[in-house]
């Protein structure tokens, strides 16, 4: 037998915004809000609107803009802040007709407004804008 729960809102009985689920295994509890990404998005590097100076965004969730700084840095504002800089993020790059490894990404600058990214060449270190970027974010809101 299989059931279907459909609802528009979960809040915790104790803590409004505090819902724990049971981890793999049957075992510990896992806070819910906690293990979401707070922020992501998917843009292709290697395009920019010389007009906006914005990058080709695929997809994203919790991104007002995202911005082309220079070649191979990349900016992401978010649309609701983090609540202090003391979150998570993470970025993936590549070409898909790239086969070599030399890139290297990093993480130049996090504030509670915007994450900033550096995506170069491991020899020289000069900025490459590549056709995949990906960033996500896990933390708290404000």
């Amino acid at each position: 037998m299989t059931s279907t729960l459909k609802i528009n809102t979960l809040t915790g009985v104790s803590t409004a915004g505090s819902i724990s689920v049971t981890g793999e295994g049957n075992s510990t509890p896992t806070n819910l809000q906690q293990g979401l990404a707070k922020s992501w998005i998917n843009f292709d590097g290697a395009v920019i609107d010389s007009s906006t100076n914005l990058t080709g965004v695929r997809d994203s969730f919790n991104i007002a803009s995202s911005v082309d700084v220079t070649i191979g840095k990349h900016k992401a504002n978010y649309t609701n802040p983090m609540a202090n800089i003391n979150y998570v993020a993470m970025v993936a790059s590549g070409a898909v007709d790239d086969v070599e490894s030399t890139r290297d990404e990093e993480i130049m600058q996090l504030t509670t407004a915007l994450v900033k990214v550096h995506i170069y060449h491991t020899q020289d270190e000069s900025g490459r804008d590549e056709g995949y970027v990906g960033i996500t974010v896990n933390g708290d809101l404000a």
